[in-house]
């Protein structure tokens, strides 16, 4: 058996090498694709059922890309040392991916299909994810299924002013753009990223630099096409029939049904729930005007489907021949929008933020060091310290589903917000911080309103931002005559028939984070342009009514969260301020109840002192500089009697530090016995008298602090 694929390379603008490679590996699968770039190898495999089930009619398409630990020579954290379910950044990856590809699947195609995206050899100066996308394509393009690609995706970072393609990650840490885009060789399809406020000219000029990369890796992919089929013959698509149709019947749907769902467009009911129940009348009034012998012939699933098409067409035609919105709202219009902080009294920091029949009710926890999230992936290990998590419960749209944890939407919107608020945070943010977003109502961009919420609830904390965030869902209806309308804040309704789905986030000066979607083809760049400065419009009237709450973040924290008061000590203290075995550490948090967090950095003792109350963190600050303090001789101090011995006592004279007290020292009387002179715990002021010069050990006296006997007797 011949161990020798095919292969193909090509050279990036920037000269550095990709390889294309199959017929290696996994030979079994539909299709499987090698990339290679650097020491960077990642395996893309595709299989897809021949026939689709039963019932189903959309197309099952699952995307996985998984970073396998021994591509870097790494074991996996966690008990078990092997791979687990994926991680959420695996998870955001695999939706990249697959946000990319589904959109040139055929409509009619309902075949069960798996993609998979392994990274089998890793190396941290080349990013794999920006590379997954080309892999699948690759391994669809050279099977038989049905694919109207290839498509790829690559990364854009901007630094020094200049934008570069698939940059390192130090490149990456110093860059101002961070966005992944996907496209064919017509038309861009998705665009994923943060930015630290660049302007909407900036950003459209990222994604064509994007485009032009990606061209050169579609061309890529169809030179390797060819030249699989050079030497395995021409790749003949599979033929599929996964949808039953009668053309008939749709013709008479359309007829019979277009022109009322129309009229319920028309009719621009602000109710979400009474909109939908008015579409839903039109169909089943038709249903239930079918003779008894046609409802025993007719396929009412077909009808309902193809009610589905006219309720679309009709939808879109409506928006844009009134430029009008389903609702009454004029193309650029926001909905009503109002806000509440504070509303969780035990929460550090709280916000409701409601835009029509969207809703978040949004909380801030603040902790410590020892509340970092930490990172373990292949490629990459670390410590997080803000996090947010977004909840979408099934409530929220007044649906009844089982509560199986975050899906993969919740992930993804939970990191779009997170990324655009990170971007606003103080690089002197001592803490820890997670903000949650629970969606308790939804209809239309509750991600958008979870980065509005996020932005008033950490204000509400004290945590200090730059600026404020705000975010808004663009929408975009068009038709084949080119005749267009951009929806500002869109409905549920206008996401699911739009051909654009575009999430922008920024402050007053400019965008802190992006997605975008697009399900049409050919979208002109000055249409693009268009939907940015209309964003832009709405983003700024939403960050108005947001300041009308709070325009700022509070001066101080709430009384109840904690607060961090951080001091340094030179590196040799950090054994002496955590004594043997913690001892001393963790005396000083039991003995006052705030948590002390220490850590070495810089040659230095890096300390966090976290209470809720001034006089434990007062108490913690005077033991530590107690600890690092120098005794000097002949200073005074008020000590205290540690253990007492048959020769003196010792008594600790600073935190830390102890020293004899002799017997002779005590007074000027001479003792003889320490029988009822002195008790443990006992309070004394002592005065250093010296250190002995080979054991370091400290000598005490009392006794020179007392009057001596002959001036006593000299008074009286």
């Amino acid at each position: 058996m011949s161990k020798i694929g095919i292969t193909h390379a090509f050279t990036l603008a920037d000269g550095r090498e990709i390889t294309l490679e199959t017929g290696k590996l996994a030979k079994q699968a539909d299709g499987s694709v090698v990339v290679k770039m650097g020491n960077t190898m990642l395996l893309a495999t595709v299989v897809s059922n021949k026939d689709a089930k039963e019932g189903v009619d959309f197309l099952p398409l699952s995307v996985d890309y998984q970073e396998k630990f021994a591509s870097a020579g790494r074991f996996p954290g966690g008990f078990f040392k092997r791979e687990a379910r994926l991680s959420d950044y695996e998870i955001l990856i695999s939706r990249l991916v697959d946000r990319a590809l589904r959109p040139l699947f055929p409509e009619d195609y309902h075949a069960d299909t798996q993609v998979l995206i392994s990274l089998i050899s890793g190396d941290v100066n080349t990013m794999p994810d920006a590379l997954a996308c080309l892999a699948a394509s690759a391994a669809i393009s050279i099977s038989d299924i049905p694919f109207n690609g290839p498509v790829s995706e690559v990364r854009v970072s901007k630094l020094d002013g200049k934008l570069i393609v698939n940059p390192s990650v130090t490149e990456m840490e110093k860059s101002s753009l961070d966005i992944i885009v996907a496209a064919n060789a017509k038309d861009i399809m998705m665009v994923e990223g943060e930015m630290k406020e660049i302007s909407e000219a900036e950003m459209l000029e990222a994604i064509k630099f994007a485009h032009d990369a990606i061209r050169l890796q579609i061309n890529a992919v169809n030179d390797f096409v060819t030249k699989v089929e050079t030497t395995k013959g021409k790749i003949v698509k599979r033929e599929y029939c996964h949808e039953t149709n009668d053309a008939e019947l749709k013709e008479r749907v359309y007829k019979a049904l277009y022109d009322k769902a129309y009229a319920v467009a028309k009719a621009q009911n602000p109710n979400k729930k009474e909109r939908s129940a008015a579409f839903k009348a039109v169909v089943a009034e038709f249903l239930e005007s079918l003779s008894a012998e046609e409802k025993e012939t007719i396929n009412e699933g077909l009808v309902k489907k193809y009610y589905h098409e006219v309720e679309y067409d009709a939808v879109r035609r409506f928006v844009l021949d009134e430029k009008a919105r389903l609702d009454g709202r004029k193309t650029n219009e926001i909905r009503p929008i109002w806000t509440e902080i504070g509303y969780l009294p035990s929460a550090h920091g709280s916000a409701i933020f409601t835009r029509g029949e969207t809703q978040s009710l949004t909380s801030v926890t603040l902790g410590t060091k020892l509340d970092l999230q930490s990172i373990d992936r292949a490629l990459y290990q670390g410590q997080n310290n803000f996090m947010l998590h977004y909840n979408f419960p099934a409530f929220s749209t007044g649906e009844v589903k089982p509560n199986r944890g975050p899906g993969r939407r919740e992930v993804g919107h939970g990191n779009l917000a997170e990324r655009a608020l990170k971007q606003v945070l103080s690089p002197e943010n001592p803490y820890t911080v997670r903000v949650v977003s629970d969606v308790l109502e939804s209809n239309g961009s509750s991600s958008m309103a979870t980065v509005c919420a996020g932005t008033l609830a950490l204000m509400d904390a004290g945590v200090k931002i730059t600026k404020p965030v705000s975010g808004i869902a663009m929408g975009l209806i068009t038709d084949d005559k080119g005749k267009y309308a951009i929806l500002s804040d869109i409905l549920g309704d206008e996401d699911h028939l739009g051909d654009m789905d575009f999430k922008v986030t920024g402050t007053k000066d400019g965008i802190t984070a992006c997605q975008m979607d697009l399900k049409v083809d050919g979208l002109p760049y000055e249409v693009m342009a268009e939907a940015l400065e209309q964003a832009k419009q709405g983003r700024l009237h939403i960050l108005a009514e947001m300041t009308k709450t709070i325009s700022e973040t509070r001066s101080d924290y709430k009384p109840h969260a904690p607060r961090i008061v951080k001091m340094t000590i030179p590196k040799e203290f950090i054994g002496a301020v955590i004594g043997p075995g913690g001892k001393i550490i963790q005396e000083m948090q039991r003995e006052t109840g705030a948590t002390i967090v220490i850590e070495e950095k810089d040659n230095m003792g890096h300390i966090d002192i976290v209470a809720t109350n001034a006089d434990a963190i007062n108490a913690v600050l005077a033991k530590i500089k107690g600890i690092v303090a120098q005794p000097e001789v002949g200073e005074i101090y008020e000590g205290k009697i540690k253990s007492i011995m048959a020769f003196g006592a010792f008594v600790e004279f600073m935190p830390g530090k102890d020293g004899l007290l002799h017997i002779s020292e005590i007074s000027h009387s001479r003792l003889e016995t320490m029988d009822g002179v002195l008790k443990e715990g006992e309070k004394i002021k002592v005065k250093l008298i010296g250190v002995d010069p080979k054991t370091g050990k400290f000598k005490l006296s009392h006794k020179v602090l007392l009057p001596k006997p002959e001036q006593t007797s000299a008074q009286n």
